[in-house]
């Protein structure tokens, strides 16, 4: 059977969480306020790490951060971005690990609740060719701050991978699967795939890992 192999993004294959990061590098870039969005972004990121937070709430504050511009207006921010926050927080063992599966000739994807327009870039980074992601909305070119379709975060993570493979003609029942991810927000797309693979998982995911026989793997940081 042909492989299929899934990448989880932040924690997993970046150390540190690409919306948050983002966020505290707009602060930081006096893009945003910090008095009205440092306190928030901690406490979403908390929040998100337990698996208590509201999907909706989550993905709008951190698309919201976009809202008012163009994705041109954002591209020199953009790259800055990746260039000084994301690229020195990828290590060579995630690289690596990335590769092993491209060599080998595996459809990879990554998949990932941040929004497309800021991962897509890190993505590319990585050689992976397909993203799924959560997806800000457009109006007249300019981002409304607001979400688009199902979101790629928890049980949507599944059907959004069903969703890519059926626009693509297959089925995910055709491949032998494999997911990698940290968190227990990935739990749906864990337990979907036939090999799940735990990659310095949170308290929660590590006791499920054990629970189910799942291989941990600790990646050079």
């Amino acid at each position: 059977m042909p492989k299929l192999t899934l990448f989880d993004l932040d924690h997993t294959l970046l150390t540190g969480d690409s919306d948050v990061l983002w966020c505290d590098f707009l602060i930081a870039q006096g893009v945003l306020d910090r008095a009205s969005f440092a306190a928030r972004n901690t406490d979403m990121d908390a929040r998100y790490r337990l698996g208590t937070v509201g999907l909706e709430e989550f993905a709008n504050f951190y698309v919201g951060t976009l809202a008012g511009r163009t994705a041109q207006d954002w591209e020199p921010l953009r790259q800055e971005f990746l260039a000084g926050v994301i690229v020195p927080r990828i290590g060579s063992a995630a690289m690596d690990l990335v590769h092993a599966h491209l060599d080998a000739g595996d459809l990879v994807a990554m998949t990932t609740a941040t929004n497309r327009f800021i991962t897509e870039l890190t993505a590319r980074h990585f050689g992976i060719d397909h993203l799924i992601a959560t997806e800000p909305q457009m109006q007249d070119q300019h981002f409304t701050g607001r979400t688009h379709g199902t979101l790629n975060m928890r049980e949507g993570k599944v059907t959004r991978l069903h969703d890519w493979l059926s626009q693509r003609g297959q089925r995910f029942e055709d491949f032998e699967s494999t997911a990698y991810s940290d968190s227990i927000n990935d739990l749906p797309l864990l337990q979907a795939v036939q090999r799940a693979v735990a990659v310095d998982p949170d308290e929660r995911l590590q006791a499920q890992a054990q629970a189910q026989g799942w291989p941990i793997l600790r990646l050079a940081r």
